[in-house]
């Protein structure tokens, strides 16, 4: 069970097998179905976790009472509110399970002994901050800069599991845009195809 997050924090940084071993005593392994909301907006987000397996999004309700997606999360990538774990404040955010999902979890108050204790931990940690902070600004760039159609290729280029397993309605909102303009969208690669 372990292997995996273990693979995925030595592709960040070199780090001591006694090490990992400490890291693993703090985290939690759990289960949990599909449309399980794992954080509701206005409590304070406790937990990093790890998808082992299923799949998770991020998102805010709109004043018009929609989703808007900030986030999928799939296997082998970390989901939380980084904003409300970081700072321990209320989250304005929600995260849900979209399938049965299974995560190793980690607390404030363990991620923080543990950085103190390896130092090597946090530079992982701090070296999967930037890259999802890098990732979070091609995405507002390409928000702005790029057409609908665009955003779609590339979301389809980078996340190519992710249509099959995630409705539609969904990755519309992840798009910034309806699901009748996303529809058009296919509907208009599909004849150059």
């Amino acid at each position: 069970m372990f292997q995996e997050v273990d693979n995925h924090i030595t592709r960040c940084a070199r780090i001591e097998s006694s090490d990992l071993e400490r890291f693993h005593l703090k985290l939690k392994h759990k289960t949990f179905k599909k449309k399980t909301r794992l954080l509701e907006q206005g409590e304070i987000c406790k937990f990093e976790a790890y998808i082992v397996k299923g799949c998770v999004k991020k998102y805010y309700i709109d004043p018009e009472g929609e989703e808007v997606i900030l986030q999928f999360a799939l296997e082998d990538w970390w989901i939380s509110d980084i904003g409300s774990f970081s700072e321990q404040k209320p989250s304005n955010l929600f995260i849900e399970t979209i399938e049965d999902t299974e995560v190793l979890m980690i607390d404030f108050e363990s991620k923080q002994s543990l950085f103190s204790e390896i130092p090597s931990l946090e530079r992982v940690f701090r070296i999967m901050m930037q890259r999802a902070y890098s990732v979070l600004e091609s995405r507002f760039y390409a928000t702005i800069t790029h057409s609908a159609e665009d955003r779609y290729l590339d979301f389809l280029k980078k996340y190519p599991s992710i249509p099959q397993r995630v409705p539609q309605l969904q990755i519309a909102s992840y798009l910034g845009i309806t699901p009748e303009s996303l529809s058009r969208i296919k509907s208009k690669i599909l004849k150059k195809d």
